[in-house]
């Protein structure tokens, strides 16, 4: 390949990756011109406008992202009046970056994808005990431990990427030998409790407080709940080392992407 572009990457991975239908998929060039040549691409978790313009500021072709770049699932512009979009648009058009999306494919890529590094991340080893039916959600055995020594255990791991404290939910003092990952919208309880998992880590944006987390609380399956952005970001850099061995004549770095809020206490 004399060239590597934006769009020989999509195409490697519809080719790798056949549970992705390039008809339906989010996996797609979002901004920019596809056949651009790429010498150096950054990957991050989500196209933010501070995180286009670092890459613009380092001087990189491309930007890989996992989560939209116009806060809609299917990247959708075609409401006319959107000015936050259009002007979002405007200034990535005006830099000459190349946004590449690839969601579908890393949500389930084996072993290395978002659900599988999460779990490496928190220190469980091994293949999952079970994968739910639609994929997503998995189990996995783990040696005795409390629900709470547990929680403590996510809580150092996800302080080293920017989020020093999780939400906790449930009997401190439950033994567990089941554990439940999920990330994204992925992180149903009754699914979990369905696959017989004691404890469940989900994220802000695959939860609804008064209504799973509440469910968690009433049927006595301890939760722990993360940023969903802190739960991906293995991810990301599991997908950068993909994407470098993969294409060894670009430059591919992982550019990180910190828990999106801090947490505020009164004095």
């Amino acid at each position: 390949m004399n060239k590597v572009t934006a769009a020989n990457i999509l195409k490697h991975i519809y080719d790798t990756c056949d549970w992705v239908n390039p008809e339906t998929t989010v996996d797609r060039v979002i901004a920019g011109d596809a056949e651009k040549p790429v010498r150096s691409a950054l990957v991050t978790w989500i196209s933010s406008r501070q995180a286009c313009r670092e890459v613009v500021a380092r001087g990189a072709d491309l930007l890989v992202t996992h989560e939209p770049t116009f806060w809609n699932h299917r990247d959708d512009r075609s409401k006319e009046d959107d000015a936050d979009s259009l002007a979002k648009q405007r200034e990535i058009d005006e830099s000459g970056l190349v946004i590449l999306r690839l969601h579908d494919s890393w949500d389930l890529f084996p072993g290395a994808g978002i659900p599988f590094a999460w779990a490496q991340f928190l220190g469980i080893a091994g293949p999952p005990a079970q994968i739910s039916s639609h994929r997503y959600q998995h189990r996995y055995d783990i040696d005795p431990v409390t629900a709470g020594e547990f929680a403590r255990r996510v809580a150092a791991r996800t302080a080293a990427i920017g989020e020093p404290a999780v939400e906790f939910t449930g009997d401190p003092e439950k033994v567990i030998y089941t554990v439940g990952i999920g990330t994204g919208c992925a992180c149903d309880p009754r699914v979990f409790q369905q696959m017989g998992c004691e404890l469940a880590v989900v994220c802000d944006d695959g939860i609804a407080y008064w209504a799973h987390l509440q469910r968690c609380a009433d049927i006595g399956l301890p939760a722990v709940c993360v940023n969903h952005g802190t739960s991906e970001e293995p991810g990301m850099v599991t997908l950068a080392d993909y994407l470098r061995e993969s294409f060894p004549a670009i430059s591919v770095e992982h550019l990180p992407h910190p828990c999106c809020f801090t947490r505020v206490t009164a004095e």
